[in-house]
């Protein structure tokens, strides 16, 4: 599956399967008539125009096109962390298969339209209830990617950036927070199906397109 959208400064992110890539590569050079390879850009004979390759979580070491492609084919175990509202999801994925997770969901209050003290004491409880968030979410990493974190190639994370960042200053995940990939996933609030998907979606070789 491939998709697209609007690059900030210019040209367009195209987001593609593994399985796809070799396709897209053969259209890129025959609508361009050829193209020169600069480890991960290439340009295109005709025109110019530019497709520069960035690997998915796991396969940072990739430098050239055949090296990308080689590693696309056995892919990486990656850990993933989902966090957002009031659900986490922490899981193993092989491949496209997800091999152990835990999906848990949390309560936590909304917001309220009363104002002076009472507006301050929900906002506390909403504090101290993301505080606690954080900590049973860790909790649930420790158990489900700490012990696998020397296998993995790579921690994956989607969802609320500032959730996910507190999790991880927990002190004992300091070797997942090692690995943890630059790229945030966009997903919904986590569960199994959602977590699937996820996995499916770091695989993905993203490619900024210019024009």
């Amino acid at each position: 599956m491939v998709t697209a959208k609007p690059a900030a400064g210019g040209g367009r992110w195209v987001e593609i399967s593994p399985e796809r890539l070799r396709g897209w590569l053969d259209g890129f050079y025959g609508r361009h008539q050829g193209a020169d390879e600069d480890g991960l850009v290439l340009t295109g004979a005709s025109n110019g125009d530019q497709a520069t390759l960035h690997p998915p979580p796991g396969l940072d070491g990739a430098t050239d096109v055949d090296t990308l492609l080689t590693g696309l084919a056995t892919p990486p175990r990656i850990g993933l962390l989902l966090a957002r509202k009031g659900a986490v999801a922490a899981g193993i994925a092989d491949g496209t298969t997800i091999t152990a997770s835990k999906v848990e969901r949390f309560h936590v209050h909304g917001r309220t339209a009363a104002g002076g003290w009472s507006q301050q004491r929900y906002a506390r409880r909403r504090d101290n209830q993301a505080d606690a968030v954080a900590g049973k979410a860790a909790d649930i990493a420790e158990r489900v990617l700490l012990p696998e974190a020397g296998g993995l190639a790579a921690l994956v994370c989607g969802g609320d950036r500032g959730l996910l960042d507190a999790i991880l200053e927990d002190r004992r995940l300091a070797p997942l927070a090692a690995l943890r990939h630059p790229r945030l996933l966009e997903v919904a609030e986590p569960r199994l199906a959602v977590l699937e998907e996820a996995a499916v979606a770091a695989r993905k070789v993203r490619i900024h397109l210019v024009p």
